[in-house]
């Protein structure tokens, strides 16, 4: 990891926050990034999308990858879902998924936070795009700095 967010993460959390992401695609032909930004300036969902198309999430082969950006020195974040993974799940989730992560940065639990909201969306991925034998892990599973 960066040392430039190790105040946000430490090593040992974002192991679990990489096991999270593994456990979550085991189930799902869907894809979990997780992206940590540095006090990028501009709206922070642009900027989350702008990050979906660079780190080539939006090629998946079934539109089903879900990207959590997060800005650490702005204390904004965003959680954002290809055309197929939001055709199924519909913009309630995306609420109900943000409210959950803002309670717990709220409250500093940020890798725990990111944990519970990775296994949501890995069990809505599952339901929707379950894991299927000529499955191809299409994207890295790591936490992407900027």
């Amino acid at each position: 990891m960066k040392k430039a967010f190790r105040h946000f993460i430490s090593d040992e959390q974002e192991q679990l926050i990489l096991d999270a992401i593994g456990r979550a695609e085991k189930n799902t032909s869907g894809e979990i990034r997780v992206h940590l930004q540095r006090n990028k300036p501009g709206d922070v969902l642009m900027n989350a999308v702008e990050t979906f198309e660079a780190l080539g999430m939006h090629r998946t082969a079934l539109r089903n990858a879900i990207l959590f950006y997060i800005d650490i020195d702005r204390k904004e974040f965003a959680v954002i879902g290809d055309k197929g993974i939001h055709e199924k799940v519909g913009p309630e989730f995306w609420i109900r998924l943000t409210e959950r992560l803002k309670e717990a940065f709220s409250r500093g639990d940020y890798a725990g936070g990111l944990i519970r909201a990775i296994e949501e969306a890995g069990r809505r991925l599952k339901e929707h795009f379950p894991y299927r034998p000529d499955d191809v892990n299409e994207l890295p599973d790591d936490i992407s700095y900027g």
